[in-house]
């Protein structure tokens, strides 16, 4: 139940990610998306999640709105009924980055007050899936607790938010696909400064330190430990402009794993990274749909 309340309540408080602010509809004023990004309807339905406000939210998302965070029942029905969770807890939580790439919108939020989800704060990624009609029509996430005191000396958050060099969004997608097979699947892992700047690589995983040095002393570190990350396969590639993230599957910690990078990329390489690492369970699951399920 503490994993289940803690995803509803994260697609709730993501509401400061939108530019429109969430509000009732009656028949006689209903909300054109027509007229609205697909930010802005994400950052509309999320608000409207965050204030309890079921006309809103059935305006904007289809009733059989697609879940695969695995601890949340599929449909928009069963989701509704969970919102009393969010006045309970009084959880808040903060967008960091939103992005688009066709209709997908996926965020980086970090919430608090969240013990109930099994830390006081906690990172996470979001992706919501719009359909043709603009109506929310799927979720996915992964999340993880905030460390304090990280090996960088950065935050698993801060960093550039905005997306440059938008002409180059799929120029630096195909780049991204190709780092994580070579370098994380191990297809050539020699070829990693083709990918990643030798100059510069602000590094936002808590446990590895900045720059090429920092990705090769934790390699040699978790292969010591027989520990090393094994990707198994990419099962989404999202980006816009010079940010990229990846979705994929792989085996760490002796358990099955979704891994989320996110990389920002500077003249043909990457410059800065932040992930969430969640390992996916097999009990207690609230849906069958998995943590991915994406189509290609």
């Amino acid at each position: 139940m503490k994993k289940s309340i803690g995803v509803l309540l994260l697609s709730g408080i993501l509401a400061s990610c939108g530019s429109n602010p969430s509000k009732s509809i009656s028949e006689d004023d209903s909300i054109t998306t027509s007229t609205m990004t697909n930010k802005e309807i994400v950052g509309t339905f999320l608000g409207a999640v965050l204030t309890g406000d079921t006309t809103t939210m059935h305006e904007l998302a289809n009733a059989d709105y697609i879940q695969h965070n695995p601890f949340i029942p599929t449909g928009l029905a069963p989701f509704i009924g969970m919102l009393p969770v969010l006045q309970e807890h009084g959880t808040t939580a903060e967008n960091i980055r939103m992005f688009q790439d066709g209709q997908y919108v996926f965020m980086h939020n970090i919430w608090r007050n969240a013990v109930p989800f099994g830390a006081n704060e906690m990172v996470s990624f979001d992706i919501i899936r719009l359909d043709d009609n603009g109506k929310v029509a799927e979720h996915w996430d992964a999340m993880t607790p905030v460390v304090k005191e990280t090996a960088s000396g950065r935050t698993q958050t801060d960093g550039p938010t905005t997306a440059e060099d938008l002409a180059k969004t799929e120029e630096n997608k195909a780049i991204a696909k190709a780092m994580v097979e070579d370098i994380l699947m191990g297809k050539n892992p020699n070829k990693i400064t083709d990918y990643i700047s030798a100059e510069q690589y602000d590094q936002h995983n808590p446990g590895i330190t900045d720059g090429l040095d920092g990705i090769l002393e934790a390699v040699a570190y978790l292969t010591s430990q027989n520990n090393m990350f094994q990707y198994t396969k990419i099962h989404k590639v999202l980006g816009e402009g010079n940010f990229v993230l990846t979705v994929s599957e792989g085996i760490w910690n002796g358990t099955t794993n979704v891994f989320y990078d996110l990389l920002r990329f500077e003249n043909g390489k990457a410059v800065e990274h932040w992930d969430v690492i969640q390992p996916i369970p097999t009990e207690g699951l609230a849906n069958d749909n998995g943590m991915f399920g994406f189509d290609q």
